[in-house]
Formats: C-alpha cells, structure tokens, sequence
C-alpha cells in the first residue's frame, strides 16, 4: 500500500461483499414471494396472482428438475408393481379352484411367502404392495403390513395379469413420452 495520502485506495472488504450477496437474496426472495399464490406478503407491481387449475395443482412447473423426477419415479415404481404383480401371479393359487369359479382370474399369495420370495428382488415390498393397492391391483386386510408378525395375511391380485400389464404398461409409455418431451424443453 502507499503511504501518500492524496492516494485513495479502495479495496473490497469481506463485509461489503457479503452485504451484497445478503441484498441479491432478499430480492430475489422478494421477486419469488411475488409470484407464490401462497404468500400472505403484499405484491410487487401489477403481477397479478397466477391461478392454478385443479390439473395443474400439487404437480411441478412443466419441464421442471422436480418433473422430471416425478417421472422418472412414476416410471420405475411402475415397472416394480408390475414385476411384483407379475411374481404373485407366478408364485400366487387361485382363489377360488376352475370348477368352483371359471371366470374368476384372481390369485392369491400369503404375505410371508411374498416377502421371502420379492425380498430377493427389491427391500420395498409393503411399499409396492401399498402403491398397487392404490391402483386396484392387489388387496389385502390392512393399513401396513409387517414382517412375521402378518405373514399369514392373504394378498390378493384382483385382475387377471394381462390387464395389469396392459395398464402398467401404458402408465410407463405415458410418463416416458412426457420425460422425453420435458428433455426436449
């Protein structure tokens, strides 16, 4: 540094340059809050409030980071109900023999022999189950299903193989058109 002292010498200070990174946040935050349909907070400018259709509620802005993990996920938990699916038509009995009921295509699996069995192919089991039961594709009695302890629950595949491969298959069409088309964006 010089000793002169007609000489200005200006050097950026660690807190100058944090104060201005803290001010870029807040506006940013303020921009961001302007546009939430959620905040509480007043409005910057004329921005009218976006409105939000009930298709578009609860689902990521389109060609988001968050969409295209929410594809992605729809993707692969699909193609895992329909391998779990596919394991308890397998593996699973009829329910009611072809003499009793014919056109009754439903199987049926005991929770333990499905977990000894599906545990080799992916830890998630209750989880699937869960989500497949969401969908109508399987049933059993229940809000959670545990280990040992309801081994001897009856799970049951509610359609016949062929109209859960068709739907799941669809589902995975569907979402992978979409992902291709988010990628694209």
């Amino acid at each position: 540094m010089s000793t002169c002292v007609n000489e200005r010498v200006f050097v950026d200070s660690p807190l100058k340059s944090k104060v201005a990174l803290f001010n870029n946040f807040a506006d940013r935050h303020i921009q961001g809050q302007s546009i939430n349909p959620f905040s509480n907070g007043s409005r910057v400018g004329s921005l009218p409030r976006p409105s939000i259709s009930k298709e578009e509620y609860g689902k990521p802005p389109k060609g988001s980071l968050s969409e295209i993990r929410s594809l992605k996920a729809t993707i692969h938990v699909s193609r895992e109900m329909l391998q779990l699916c596919q394991v308890i038509d397998q593996c699973g009995e009829r329910l009611f023999s072809v003499e009793e009921k014919p056109s009754d295509p439903r199987k049926v699996i005991s929770f333990g022999d499905l977990f000894a069995i599906y545990t080799a192919i992916s830890d998630k089991v209750v989880g699937i189950l869960l989500r497949a039961r969401k969908y109508n594709l399987v049933d059993f009695e229940g809000e959670c299903l545990f280990q040992r302890q309801d081994d001897h629950v009856p799970i049951i595949l509610m359609k016949p193989i062929e109209d859960i491969t068709k739907f799941l298959e669809e589902r995975i069409q569907n979402a992978m058109k979409s992902l291709k088309e988010c990628e694209e964006i």
